[in-house]
């Protein structure tokens, strides 16, 4: 299991020095993109991803929550993402959102609510890069873990498996050293946030996590 660094609670008054350090200790860093629509909470666009692209080669793994993500594709594509990652439930066709976001030279990922089920996105799975199972309420960062998750990603395990697909399967929200083990062995990828921006030795969060 690899950890992408949510950087949603970030300490942004001293970005650079704290992003570069955290960044060089993880596999992914997770851009949590909301736009007062979809979600209601707003938290920075493509600017800042730009921004940050300058201070790490790690993978930026972009999450639109967004009512409309076809409308931003493009502008994340340049401004550094390697995966662009839209929801299900979003205003937009995903077949032809999947297709915009592959013509930009970026991986696709499809992501899923609490209360949407696996089955609604089994038709999409041949054509995505990667599946993420948000396990709080998207918008908003320290959460507390729904357990109905759990039986999400074994069934996209199940899947992949059965299938030969090639998603990564990546889960978002909760994400701790008490919650990471029930997941670790069914997920290619884990988020975690405020478990480490607000620790005191993140550096010791992160090595927890990396060790399941």
């Amino acid at each position: 299991m690899k950890i992408a660094l949510s950087i949603l609670t970030l300490d942004f008054s001293n970005v650079e020095n704290k992003f570069k350090d955290l960044a060089s200790k993880v596999d992914y860093i997770h851009m949590d993109i909301m736009d007062a629509e979809f979600v209601p909470n707003i938290s920075f666009g493509y600017g800042i991803v730009g921004n940050l692209r300058k201070l790490t080669d790690k993978p930026f793994d972009t999450h639109l929550m967004m009512m409309h993500p076809q409308n931003y594709i493009k502008q994340f594509a340049a401004a550094g993402s390697q995966y662009i990652t839209f929801h299900v439930e979003a205003d937009c066709d995903v077949l032809s959102t999947i297709k915009l976001i592959k013509e930009n030279n970026v991986k696709a990922g499809i992501s899923i609510k609490p209360k949407t089920s696996v089955e609604e996105i089994e038709k999409y799975l041949p054509y995505v890069d990667m599946v993420l199972v948000m396990s709080v309420e998207p918008g908003f960062g320290g959460q507390k873990f729904m357990p109905s998750a759990i039986e999400k990603v074994k069934k996209l395990n199940e899947l992949k498996k059965a299938n030969g697909y090639n998603y990564l399967i990546n889960i978002d929200g909760g994400i701790n050293g008490d919650t990471a083990p029930s997941i670790a062995d069914y997920v290619d990828l884990a988020v975690s946030g405020s478990y480490i921006c607000n620790a005191d030795n993140p550096d010791e969060r992160i090595e927890i996590l990396k060790k399941l």
